[in-house]
Formats: C-alpha cells, structure tokens, sequence
C-alpha cells in the first residue's frame, strides 16, 4: 500500500478538482500541471492553499496557469 504525504494528498485532491471543472482526462490535467508547474506551485503554497476552500484552491491554480502563458 502505498502512503502519499499530507502535501501529496493535497496535490491529488487538486489535480481531481481541476479536472472535475473542466471536464477533463486526468493526464490532461497531469500534462498541463506539468507544462505549466503546478506541482511546484502548490507544493510551495501548501501551507496556505491546504487551509482554503475548493473554489479557492481552483481560483489559485487557474490564476498560476493563466499568469504562465504556456497553456
């Protein structure tokens, strides 16, 4: 069994936010997150993102995205 830290968990719960919203395949969201890096993005904000609501979070990570013009 695998165990995913608290900061993992939390990425996941955001990549199927995001993708839940759109309407997308997970690897698309995966990609973007990739191209784009989310992932470090939210590992940075964890400890402030982690204590916000779900639009919140998604606000965030849509303002990142849009502010790295590499969609």
């Amino acid at each position: 069994m695998i165990t995913l830290t608290k900061t993992e968990q939390f990425i996941t719960f955001c990549l199927e936010c995001y993708r839940q919203k759109y309407n997308l395949e997970g690897y698309k969201v995966l990609e973007l997150f990739e191209k784009n890096e989310v992932f470090d993005f939210l590992e940075q904000s964890y400890e402030v993102l982690h204590t916000q609501g779900k639009r919140y979070i998604l606000y965030e990570i849509e303002q990142f995205i849009n502010s790295k013009i590499i969609v």
